[in-house]
């Protein structure tokens, strides 16, 4: 029943600006935490191999800190419980974000930019409307698996305790888990750690997405598209997205100026995505969760 109302909690309330105008998002306070460790313990004059060394310490480090809170707050009790998980669920938000992108983009292709600058790293300025749409809706799939189903995936495993793990190791990983000069070695351990945690979570999401959508008949492809992506989890819900929209994704993009010729997911669907598909990809995200609350509450009732 705790992740049943928590769920309900999350999608009432999203981020609520009156409560966190006043004290930071816990994912704030986690990012801080990691900042500090990054600026006191990743040294430029240090070799590969003791960057990467204190990374891997750094890394078990917030890990262990992150169980031990996570059993803390659970001793406070259900509430407190609660309070935690709707904090660290990210569908309101999500949805909230990814639509605003839909919405910006039929005022103008200007607008669409900035509001999906927002929401992915790639470069933005020269993007035209298609790929607006394509960017919110990858970006939809992916942090849909990140945000809301790893996190409910490992607290229906470990509790609080897992749940916070996942959420400083995948905090981790979007700050220092990038194969950039400073961070390649000192961030190797949180990105292969956020991969790992995300392995299962990642196929669950695209299973849910083919399901409530049905296009499981087209698994085998899915699958394919899949592993041709150059993540080895993020091309599972976005493969799946994909088709259940019928419109390509992923495919070349441009980051820090330089263009990457990435493989398209489902080239064979429409490359002419618009703002309904942003909405369509938003409803999708609300019919998965639908599915999933609903195994909460069987789940409390059993």
């Amino acid at each position: 029943m705790t992740l049943f109302l928590a769920m309900l909690l999350d999608a009432a309330l999203g981020e609520p600006k009156a409560i966190y105008n006043r004290i930071p998002h816990p994912a704030v306070l986690m990012g801080r935490l990691i900042g500090w460790a990054d600026n006191r313990f990743n040294d430029d004059e240090d070799g590969y191999e003791r960057r990467r060394e204190k990374g891997v310490l750094t890394m078990a480090a917030l890990g262990l800190g992150a169980l031990v809170l996570g059993w803390i707050l659970a001793s406070f009790g259900p509430i407190v419980e609660i309070l935690v998980l709707a904090a660290l669920l990210a569908q309101r938000s999500l949805v909230d974000h990814v639509r605003d992108v839909g919405n910006a983009l039929r005022l103008s292709v200007g607008d669409g930019r900035l509001m999906v600058a927002r929401i992915v790293g790639r470069d933005t300025s020269e993007m035209d409307g298609p790929a607006i749409s394509r960017a919110a809706i990858e970006s939809a799939a992916e942090n849909f698996s990140d945000g809301v189903i790893a996190p409910i995936f490992w607290y229906a495993i470990l509790g609080l305790p897992g749940l916070l793990l996942y959420k400083i190791t995948n905090t981790a990983d979007s700050m220092i888990g990038y194969r950039t000069e400073r961070h390649e070695d000192f961030g190797w351990a949180a990105a292969k750690f956020d991969d790992l945690l995300n392995l299962i979570p990642a196929r669950l999401t695209a299973v849910l997405i083919a399901l409530t959508h049905r296009v499981y008949q087209g698994w085998p492809l899915l699958v394919q598209d899949a592993r041709r992506h150059r993540s080895p989890n993020a091309g599972w819900p976005e493969a799946a997205m994909a088709r259940a929209l019928d419109v390509a994704l992923a495919g070349p993009r441009s980051y820090e100026g330089e263009m990457q010729d990435f493989a398209y997911v489902n080239v064979e669907g429409s490359h002419d995505a618009s703002p309904n598909h942003v909405d369509a990809a938003c409803t999708a995200l609300w019919r998965v969760w639908g599915v999933v609350l609903a195994l909460a509450l069987i789940g409390a009732a059993i």
